[in-house]
């Protein structure tokens, strides 16, 4: 089940994003920039006010099954610019459609925000975000200046209309 993220899925969220970016970032950058008390707090107050964004600003979805948050996506908008600033799937729930059901409820909530273009930077190292996000429409930036930002890789994603559009 997809829903909206309330903050009572905070705690949930911010132990998922943590486990999620060690299996991209371990070996790659330092620990503690991803893992740790403090990084996990950190984490959690990002996360929290992302939650308490109002809907015209952006959104948080969250992947449940069987009480437990396996998943968790957000977008915001800012500045007639959208971004996907965070897709991440527990690593015990890969491979079972949760990215794909959290990226189209972004896509639906795009599409009815009238939205025609996101963009979102992946990690280079990850590899198996960037192959799901081909899989999903999304395309480098054009020109390598501006296609990556420092060890990050810059996509964008065209938003099609609804269907019977």
């Amino acid at each position: 089940m997809i829903r909206t993220a309330q903050p009572a899925d905070l705690d949930a969220i911010a132990a998922l994003h943590t486990r999620a970016r060690a299996t991209y970032y371990q070996g790659h950058i330092p620990e503690q920039a991803y893992s740790g008390d403090a990084e996990l707090t950190r984490t959690r107050e990002a996360w929290s006010r992302a939650v308490a964004r109002p809907a015209a600003e952006g959104g948080v979805f969250c992947a449940e099954q069987d009480g437990e948050v396996t998943g968790v996506a957000a977008f915001l908008t800012a500045d007639g610019e959208t971004t996907l600033t965070q897709l991440h799937v527990d690593p015990v729930h890969w491979r079972r459609g949760t990215g794909a059901a959290l990226h189209a409820a972004c896509l639906d909530a795009w599409r009815r925000a009238g939205i025609g273009r996101v963009r979102l930077e992946v990690y280079e190292r990850n590899l198996r975000a960037q192959a799901f996000y081909a899989r999903h429409g999304w395309l480098p930036a054009p020109a390598p200046a501006t296609g990556r930002t420092g060890s990050h890789r810059t996509l964008w994603l065209t938003v099609s209309p609804p269907s019977g559009e």
